[in-house]
């Protein structure tokens, strides 16, 4: 509004300046008195300064329209440059998301990583702790393995005199250390009665064994295959339990504790042998002294006793 009032402000003085300007010429020619002369002329330098204040009033607009076009530029360029400042943000902020994102991700694969350690630290610590389980089992099975070897040498050495002599054999048989004698020694066929020379053997074999300190035996007497059947022993499990006893019977006379031998009869039933040859059935017609396995000493005799309770 004050821009619309001096435009007309201006344009007003122009328009009473430009009526002088051509207007004193006409009348100086004219004749009038000096006074209006004077006045006139007044006039027209009025007209003249009216002339130059609207010059300075347009020149004014022009630079402070000029000065407002440059402002507007400047905003302008300012608003492009906020644009470009925020298209810049937004891509700033749309790449510190994807960052974001992806750090989201890679911490929640990292603690997919550690709680996978962890149960495998836990795992192998538990594995560890089996493994060591397992390698003490180990150690004491070979332990005890060891401590069979070792006992079984020394009933080699034991009954080397008589082993040389042909008179027994000293054997493991179904993970148990066993003396087999032959009943052809001992015995004569059909008879439960000991030689001198059986029961001399069964003497010496008492002595030897009476010194395995702890260990309890049995007897198990053994036949081969041929039938037998008379008064005394209606079959072979008569003959071999009636041997048995009697083995047992001089062990014990020989020094032995009766509590640490017992006797067994199998008869025929667990051969040594082929019962189709001489060699073969004389085989078979044994006595075995077992050495009985003390499983106090074997791996899981504890777990094995608390499970029975």
């Amino acid at each position: 509004m004050r821009a619309d009032h001096a435009r007309a402000i201006g344009y007003g003085r122009l328009m009473r300046a430009f009526i002088v300007t051509f207007a004193l010429p006409l009348v100086s020619s004219a004749c009038v008195s000096g006074g209006a002369y004077d006045d006139l002329l007044m006039a027209h330098e009025r007209a003249k300064r009216d002339v130059v204040e609207a010059q300075l009033v347009r020149d004014r607009e022009v630079h402070e329209r000029k000065a407002r076009e440059t402002e507007l530029a400047a905003l302008q360029a300012d608003k492009a440059q906020l644009e470009r400042a925020a298209a810049q943000h937004k891509d700033e902020h749309a790449a510190t998301t994807a960052q974001l994102a992806k750090a989201q991700k890679d911490l929640a694969h990292a603690s997919d990583e550690l709680a996978s350690t962890i149960r495998d630290r836990a795992g192998l610590k538990e594995s560890l702790t089996e493994l060591q389980a397992a390698l003490a089992d180990v150690n004491k099975r070979k332990a005890e393995a060891d401590r069979r070897l070792a006992e079984f040498k020394r009933l080699l050495e034991r009954f080397s005199a008589l082993i040389d002599a042909g008179k027994l054999k000293v054997k493991i048989v179904d993970g148990r250390m066993v003396v087999a004698l032959t009943s052809d020694v001992l015995f004569a066929p059909g008879n439960a009665t000991l030689s001198p020379e059986g029961k001399a053997a069964i003497v010496e074999v008492a002595g030897l064994l009476a010194s395995m300190p702890e260990r309890a035996f049995q007897v198990e007497g053994h036949t081969d295959n041929v039938p037998i059947k008379n008064a005394q022993f209606p079959s072979n499990w008569e003959l071999a339990s009636a041997r048995a006893i009697t083995v047992v019977k001089t062990m014990v006379d020989a020094g032995m504790p009766a509590a640490r031998v017992s006797a067994a009869s199998f008869g025929e039933q667990k051969s040594a042998a082929t019962n189709d040859t001489p060699e073969g059935r004389a085989q078979n017609r044994r006595i075995e002294i077992v050495v009985v396995p003390d499983l106090s000493t074997l791996p899981g005799f504890d777990e094995l006793k608390a499970a029975s309770n």
